[in-house]
């Protein structure tokens, strides 16, 4: 931790460095986001955010982080998927070759660090449960579900910068107060990085006024990121043991989580693919109910930041994990039963 200040500047700035030398390439290369049906911007917004957030993040680490197997493995899994990103935010890949790429990300995480989720604690009451190696199948689905559940709640400004840095600091909290022996120095990296993106994205103030999106690059890379911080911090690995409990890492992920499997359930429900876009998620929601856009992302984060400090405070005074489990089922249900019938809190407010 003696380089953190210089760690924190460095990321920072390669970050702004960053958008400021793609600012002019971005509509050169074709990486800009056109407005749609959909997507109701004005103009086209460079799609640089996560290349931006990627690059400060990879001169940091390398330059004050003690390099480890995992670390690399970690920044070469990180940038595949912005490659792959990148690649989609140009050429609007369908979803098979995305997903493919997902899954080579997942199967380096697994197989090559050796980094996966078996054990989940004591989930229901009855004793410690440890799926062993089936953990490998189920940690390589958890990645491509943190990825796509990033990638999905993606749609206003600001939204899935401010949901990834709610979950990295809370990563960053539950370690310390673990007093555990793992570094948060990656983490803090990571929410710094984010910071000028955000400015760019959210603020009326940047420079000449000009707006910049995370694209899938970023948003895919935010989920490797916050999957893999949670499995670190979830498990206990040859090197660390375990900073906090698997049903709190639930806790500190889960707007992105219940928005997307909230909507897949609905889509399926109506017969299309899980995988279709459309306006039901959280924020589309909240600004049918009149509010800004502004507005919607202050409520969902705010949301976010009450799930998170439950789940941290249910790891601080040690709540039974089953309990904590049982709870966030019932917070599921209710979330999912009003993305269901949101159309009738709508016309209500009318």
């Amino acid at each position: 931790m003696v380089f953190l200040i210089p760690a924190l500047c460095v990321a920072f700035f390669a970050s702004i460095f960053t958008i400021k030398v793609l600012l002019p390439l971005a509509p050169q290369i074709g990486l800009i986001d056109l407005p749609t049906e959909r997507k109701n911007h004005d103009g086209a917004i460079p799609l640089i955010g996560g290349i931006s957030i990627f690059t400060g993040v990879l001169i940091a680490s390398t330059l004050f982080i003690e390099q480890s197997q995992l670390l690399n493995l970690y920044l070469i899994s990180s940038a595949l998927l912005v490659f792959i990103g990148t690649m989609d935010d140009i050429y609007d890949l369908n979803v098979t070759p995305r997903i493919i790429f997902q899954g080579i990300v997942a199967t380096i995480m697994v197989f090559g660090g050796g980094v996966y989720i078996s054990e989940f604690g004591n989930l229901l009451a009855f004793g410690e449960i440890n799926i062993g190696f089936y953990g490998m199948i189920f940690t390589m689905l958890a990645c491509i579900t943190a990825i796509n559940a990033f990638n999905m709640i993606d749609g206003i400004d600001g939204l899935a910068g401010s949901m990834s840095i709610i979950t990295i600091l809370s990563v960053a909290i539950l370690t310390l107060l673990a007093n555990s022996n793992s570094d948060v120095l990656l983490p803090l990296i990571l929410v710094v990085a984010i910071l000028p993106y955000l400015f760019y994205n959210v603020s009326t103030r940047n420079p000449r006024g000009k707006k910049i999106f995370m694209g899938d690059a970023g948003s895919m890379f935010m989920g490797l990121t916050v999957i893999w911080l949670l499995t670190l911090g979830t498990q206990d690995t040859g090197e660390q043991a375990a900073a906090f409990r698997p049903v709190t890492a639930l806790w500190i992920i889960a707007v992105p989580l219940m928005d997307m499997f909230a909507i897949m359930i609905r889509r399926i429900r109506k017969g299309v693919s899980p995988f279709l876009a459309d306006n039901g998620h959280l924020h589309h929601i909240c600004m049918r109910l009149g509010l800004s856009s502004r507005q919607s992302l202050w409520v969902i984060s705010g949301i976010a930041i009450f799930f998170a400090s439950f789940g941290i405070l249910g790891e601080y005074f040690n709540i039974p994990e089953w309990l904590m489990l049982s709870i966030f089922a019932i917070a599921f249900i209710g979330y999912s039963f009003a993305i269901q019938h949101a159309w009738k809190f709508i016309k209500a407010f009318r």
